[in-house]
């Protein structure tokens, strides 16, 4: 884009949800003005359905191609993804039509992120449950961007970013016995690299990272487990050889308590989640990190019960798109080079 301010995508997720809700409020949003172009990325007739339903007054700027957008602010642009059937569909409701269509609207987003029309991409929440309807293969938006991109599923991860704190996840969206057969000193060590390029292109010159343990009390000295020892620890020597500044492994239940560190390296999903949650309820961007996009979702779900009726609160989706928009100025290969140095 050519613009003063960059051109950010968001895919407005579920069209039963609460996505095209919180996506509308954010592009109308005066913050959100201020740092970017928002264009959102959906079915016109889905965000028409929700502005009235939800009293949203907006004017509308629909586009087939990103470099139509009004730049102006005067009207929200929306890049058109038709997705008709997804229209007729009621609130609230699970369906396969919606599972398609939120991941076409996030499709359409990194194409153009991809092609350089876009920025960045910020996507509002998706309904597994409907996606799993279409009969799509999803575990997270992390291996879907990968495959959009063509990259490495191994090397785009999960970094949810809230005030000052950021926590990455090693292992997600699979069972904890799954998880445990993944998590090896290769994967550790790749993921706090990638944990590392990130945080620099967030803008964050010398990153700090702490890493949590697998086990409880990080294992005790082996007492209660050795993937401390034998795989973690390992892991981290390896990247503070490579000149990152690390350290851990720690408890994962009391090292959120750091005060010191610009990101936490989790090993399974809710050592994360649940600090996430607890800290920045429904106020948490979910970044995939590793990609040669700036992508992020949000931390919250679809809120079917409260979809259609205006109450959706866009927080966290004006936090994220506030950060890519901050984060855009750095080099778009940054964390894919990284990555493939490792």
């Amino acid at each position: 884009m050519d613009h003063a301010k960059p051109a950010i995508a968001i895919a407005a997720g579920d069209p039963a949800g609460i996505g095209p809700e919180v996506a509308l409020k954010a592009a109308l949003d005066r913050e959100v003005n201020g740092v970017c172009v928002p264009v959102l990325v959906c079915d016109p007739d889905v965000i028409k359905r929700h502005a009235a339903a939800c009293s949203v007054a907006a004017e509308l700027q629909v586009v087939a191609r990103v470099a139509d957008i009004d730049p102006s602010g005067a009207r929200v642009n929306v890049l058109a993804c038709p997705q008709p059937e997804a229209a007729r569909v009621g609130f609230g409701v699970t369906s396969a039509a919606c599972g398609r269509a939120s991941l076409a609207f996030a499709r359409a987003a990194i194409k153009a992120a991809m092609a350089g029309e876009a920025d960045a991409v910020v996507a509002a929440p998706q309904n597994e449950t409907s996606i799993a309807r279409a009969g799509i293969a999803f575990d997270g938006y992390p291996s879907f961007v990968a495959r959009e991109t063509g990259t490495d599923p191994d090397d785009v991860c999960l970094m949810l970013a809230f005030g000052a704190t950021r926590i990455v996840h090693c292992t997600l969206h699979v069972s904890v016995k799954a998880a445990l057969a993944m998590i090896t000193r290769e994967r550790v060590q790749r993921v706090i690299g990638i944990a590392d390029a990130a945080l620099k292109r967030l803008g964050v010159a010398r990153p700090r990272i702490c890493v949590g343990g697998l086990n409880p009390h990080a294992g005790e000295g082996g007492l209660f487990g050795d993937e401390e020892i034998a795989v973690i620890r390992p892991a981290i020597e390896a990247a503070a050889a490579d000149g990152i500044l690390i350290s851990g492994p720690f408890g994962a239940d009391t090292m959120f308590q750091r005060g010191d560190v610009d990101a936490f390296v989790v090993m399974l999903h809710d050592q994360g989640h649940i600090a996430a949650k607890l800290k920045a309820p429904n106020g948490a961007a979910a970044l995939s990190i590793g990609s040669p996009i700036l992508f992020s979702s949000v931390a919250h779900g679809s809120a079917h019960d409260i979809a259609g009726q205006g109450r959706a609160d866009p927080a966290a989706m004006i936090a994220a798109i506030a950060m890519l928009a901050k984060a855009r100025a750095a080099p778009a290969s940054a964390i894919a080079a990284h990555a493939a140095k490792n």
